[in-house]
């Protein structure tokens, strides 16, 4: 592993500790001052962006599905031209209602409306994705980072597969692939064991 992986990894752990110690995870983090979730709206709300970089995340909870563990997930983009320009969805994170992460995923298109970019090109945008802003908490902006860092050519093969998924999809009535809302996850890594 790679001494920038292994950083990563010992940064996504000092977070998660000093969180800790105040009784604090990356959820009860960007939930503070909100007094009621509800399924699907995103917290921060506006998202959360980096004019430096062109990064940009969003949380969104799950409806409460009996057995589930995931609670909800971060999606991760990238503005590589500012925040007028294009949207590029990267990866999303799958956390349990700890913010232990459970999987890295990715979508099809028409889940978060991102402007299309191929493999090549979105894995070429993951290095870029760096996060240096205080709001709604500047450890859980380091956190989703180093996350980034940490799994950075495991999210490289999930980007890969997921072009390889839609490449092979036929969906039915003409619709087109990346539109077809019968495909929303095109590929994931498990993250709990």
């Amino acid at each position: 592993m790679s001494e920038a992986r292994e950083q990563a990894r010992r940064e996504i752990a000092f977070c998660e500790s000093i969180l800790a110690k105040g009784g604090l995870t990356v959820l009860t983090e960007i939930f503070q001052g909100v007094s009621s979730l509800s399924a699907w709206e995103h917290f921060p709300p506006g998202d959360v962006y980096d004019p430096q970089s062109g990064a940009q995340w969003f949380y969104h909870c799950h409806p409460a599905d009996e057995g589930s563990t995931e609670h909800g997930h971060f999606h991760c983009f990238l503005r590589p031209q500012g925040p007028d320009g294009p949207l590029h969805h990267l990866a999303a994170i799958g956390v349990d209602r700890d913010g232990r992460p459970l999987r890295l995923f990715t979508v099809n298109q028409w889940v978060v409306d991102d402007q299309w970019a191929d493999a090549a090109a979105t894995i070429a945008l993951l290095p870029r994705f760096d996060l240096q802003m205080p709001r709604p908490s500047y450890l859980v902006n380091r956190w989703l980072t180093a996350m980034f860092v940490a799994w950075e050519p495991e999210i490289a093969d999930l980007i890969r597969e997921r072009d390889r998924v839609l490449a092979a999809h036929v969906p039915q009535g003409g619709i087109a692939v990346r539109q077809d809302r019968t495909l929303e996850v095109t590929s994931e890594l498990r993250l709990d064991g």
